[in-house]
């Protein structure tokens, strides 16, 4: 697995926000709200769908992101072990921020249906550099936040 690293970073996958004990007494009144009306309407497996749904976004809300390690090489961009291969990327753009708080971000759409969307923080690295080597291989498009970005803002992750 020789090969050649150009620029090397570490990040998180996103910021963790803490959430408090109200954000929990919320989630669960209202997920326990929800299943009683599906249950009085006979809707038991949407019922079940909302107690693991509930579930799963308790325990995502209290884990912590890891550590991930970036290393741009000219084949593409390996996150930790994964290759990325620059055949396999549609388009990219680098968002920033607007009043400067939060860093760059390199946004990729890729025709991979397991990732179709990577969000890489470009968190103590020259971004200009990273901009400039996707230039050479990839074509940049315009990325616009999704639903599931807004959602998740709104929910607090």
């Amino acid at each position: 697995m020789p090969r050649s690293v150009i620029l090397e970073w570490e990040g998180k996958e996103y910021e963790h926000n803490p959430k408090s004990a109200d954000w929990y007494w919320a989630l669960g009144i209202l997920a326990t709200a929800l299943v009683i009306a599906l249950v009085l309407f006979g809707n038991y497996l949407l019922a079940f769908l909302v107690v693991a749904a509930a579930a799963a976004l308790a325990l995502h809300a209290a884990k912590h992101p890891p550590l991930h390690r970036f290393r741009l090489v000219e084949q593409g961009l390996l996150i930790n072990d994964d290759l990325h291969p620059f055949e396999r990327m549609i388009s990219f753009t680098v968002l920033e921020d607007i009043e400067g708080d939060l860093p760059p971000l390199l946004s990729i759409k890729t025709a991979s249906w397991l990732s179709p969307h990577l969000l890489i923080p470009l968190e103590n690295v020259d971004a200009d550099a990273v901009y400039a080597h996707f230039l050479r291989s990839v074509d940049e498009g315009e990325h616009s936040r999704t639903i599931v970005d807004l959602v998740a803002a709104w929910l607090g992750f």
